[in-house]
């Protein structure tokens, strides 16, 4: 049985996590830390997991664990563990960004793998501790990389749009549901933080010619990523669907469609849902995730599973919500 710690339980993703390895048949929550919530019970914050579990936020934490999960903000990972002294048998996995890049993967006696299981699989497998992608490092890689792979990326123009939950728990001004209902925008254009990942995963297998244009934007929904990638392309509708159907194969969690997905189809679930349409010299892949689920928590336990020599897809075997 995996003993498994959660600093930072009291977010969104934190919550996923609990949601998971509540059900997970190889692991134990040892604890769930968080600063704010302290003694208080797990279900005060994530009242989804009433009936669910007895918990209660640790305001301690304990070094009976085989793997703590880093669910922290953006540059709270680094400052957590330079400010705590955590065992070196145990296994860490990093949801923030402050590993990913491997000019940064590195913090003591640590260095972090690069999560994502489609590109990393083998070296997850033998990791102690892993960077988790970000959500829309993670739609976008996955419909990049069969093409990288096969030296055919150049200039890419993206569009994606992101529920709510992507910008965390923390309320701003438009994070509201007076702002966000009925109402799109777009953020970030050209600059997303994502940028830089996206193009480490795509170069290793594609050195050169490669550019992505990417503009982001904020939807009037809750959970889930749509995006849309588009790229210069001489070959037919059988030959994409043949390239992305060949790389994806013995990939349990990337879904490769032929017919229009939508985002209801990944939403609630683990998966990645691709679909690549060809038209006018064109190639559109389109792209479909659950933020908190392929693009945070439940990559963060497949990307566990492997660690800890499992079945990957144990603990995230979840079906979507449709309707």
């Amino acid at each position: 049985m995996i003993k498994a710690g959660i600093v930072g339980g009291a977010g969104y993703t934190g919550g996923e996590l609990l949601r998971l390895l509540l059900r997970h048949p190889g692991v134990a929550i040892a604890f769930v830390h968080s600063r704010s919530q302290a003694g208080s019970p797990v279900t005060s914050v994530h009242s989804d997991l009433l009936g669910e579990t007895e918990l209660c936020f640790a305001g301690e934490l304990s070094q009976d664990i085989d793997v703590l999960f880093l669910c922290v903000g953006h540059g709270e990972a680094k400052k957590f563990l330079a400010e705590n002294e955590i065992s070196a048998s145990v296994k860490v996995i990093d949801l923030s960004q402050d590993f990913r890049l491997s000019g940064r993967a590195t913090i003591g006696n640590r260095s972090f793998v690069y999560g994502l299981p489609e590109l990393q699989r083998d070296a997850i497998r033998a990791a102690q501790n892993v960077a988790n992608p970000g959500c829309f490092a993670t739609a976008i890689q996955l419909a990049l990389l069969p093409l990288a792979k096969a030296g055919l990326l150049g200039e890419v123009y993206a569009t994606g749009i992101t529920g709510s939950t992507g910008a965390g728990q923390g309320l701003s001004a438009t994070s509201h549901f007076s702002w966000r209902a009925q109402n799109i925008q777009a953020y970030k254009t050209l600059a997303h933080q994502h940028g830089n990942e996206i193009g480490q995963s795509v170069m290793s297998l594609q050195p050169e010619g490669f550019a992505l244009n990417f503009v982001p934007w904020r939807g009037d929904f809750p959970r889930g990523i749509f995006v849309s990638a588009t790229l210069d392309f001489a070959g037919t509708q059988e030959e994409a669907y043949t390239l992305f159907e060949d790389f994806y194969r013995t990939h349990p969690f990337t879904i490769v469609s032929r017919a229009p997905i939508h985002l209801k189809q990944a939403v609630n679930t683990n998966k990645c849902v691709l679909q690549p349409e060809v038209a006018g010299g064109k190639l559109v892949v389109h792209s479909a995730i659950d933020n908190l689920l392929k693009g945070a928590s439940g990559q963060a336990v497949q990307n566990m599973n492997l660690m800890f020599g499992r079945n990957e897809a144990e603990g995230v075997q979840l079906k979507p919500l449709a309707f």
